[in-house]
C-alpha cells in the first residue's frame, strides 16, 4: 500500500468527501493544486477514459499514486447525453460555476420539453493508479437512478440537483440533506466500492 495519494481535482467538496472515506486507511490525501499539477485535457467520450487520463496525468507530475473521478448525468431519451459533457452542456466554459449550472439546467429543460421518457441516472467512476504507467488501475463505479423533472425543486446542491428526482426518496437531490446525498449518490457508491478494494489490497 501507500501512505500518500494525490487527488486529481480542484473541487473542495470532492476532496473533503474523499478524505473522509479514506481516513480509516490512514492515507494522506493531497489535492493536485498544492503540487502545481497543470489542468488535464478530457478529450474522450467515456467517463472511465477521462478519469484514467486525469489520474495518470496527476501521477506523472507528482510521482505519487493518484486518484481521479469523472461523473455526469446520463438521460435515456438523449442517448446518454449530456454524459461526459455534463459540466459544459450549454457551452460557455468561462462562466462562473453558478451561471454555468443555470445555463446547463435551462438547456436540459428545453431539450426535454416534449419528452415523455424522463428516466436518467447520475454516473461516477473512480480510477486510482499507483504510478503513471500502472497496468492495473483500480476502478470503481457508481450509479444513481432517477428521472428529470419539468421544473426546479429544492434550494441546496449544485449542477442538475434541482431537476434530478431520486427514485427511492421521491425528492430531488437539491431537497436531500448532505449526509443522505453522500450515502446514496453515485459518487458515494463508487467511493464505497473503491474503499473495499483498497482495504483488500492493504491486507495482501
Amino acid at each position: 500500500m501507500f501512505s500518500k495519494l494525490v487527488i486529481a481535482t480542484g473541487n473542495k467538496g470532492k476532496l473533503r468527501e474523499i478524505q473522509h472515506i479514506l481516513e480509516p486507511l490512514q492515507i494522506e490525501v493531497i489535492p493536485q493544486s498544492e503540487l502545481n499539477v497543470p489542468e488535464c485535457e478530457e478529450p474522450f467520450y467515456t467517463f472511465v477514459e477521462n478519469a484514467l487520463a486525469k489520474a495518470r496525468h496527476a501521477s506523472k507530475h507528482t510521482g505519487l499514486p493518484a486518484l481521479a473521478d469523472d461523473s455526469g448525468l446520463c438521460v435515456d431519451a438523449l442517448q446518454g447525453a449530456p454524459g461526459v459533457l455534463s459540466a459544459r452542456y450549454a457551452g460557455e466554459p468561462g462562466l462562473s460555476k453558478e451561471n454555468q449550472d443555470k445555463n446547463n439546467n435551462q438547456k436540459l429543460l428545453k431539450v426535454m420539453a416534449n419528452e415523455k421518457n424522463r428516466h436518467a441516472h447520475f454516473y461516477c467512476v473512480m480510477v486510482l493508479v499507483r504510478h503513471e504507467h500502472d497496468p492495473e488501475p483500480i476502478i470503481a463505479e457508481g450509479q444513481w437512478i432517477g428521472e428529470i423533472l419539468t421544473e426546479y425543486r429544492g434550494n441546496d446542491g449544485f449542477g442538475y440537483d434541482p431537476l434530478f428526482l431520486d427514485a427511492k426518496t421521491e425528492k430531488t437531490v437539491a431537497e436531500l440533506p448532505l449526509e443522505i446525498k453522500s450515502r446514496i449518490s453515485h459518487r458515494g457508491h463508487a467511493m464505497a466500492k473503491l474503499l473495499q478494494k483498497l482495504e483488500r489490497l492493504s491486507h495482501e
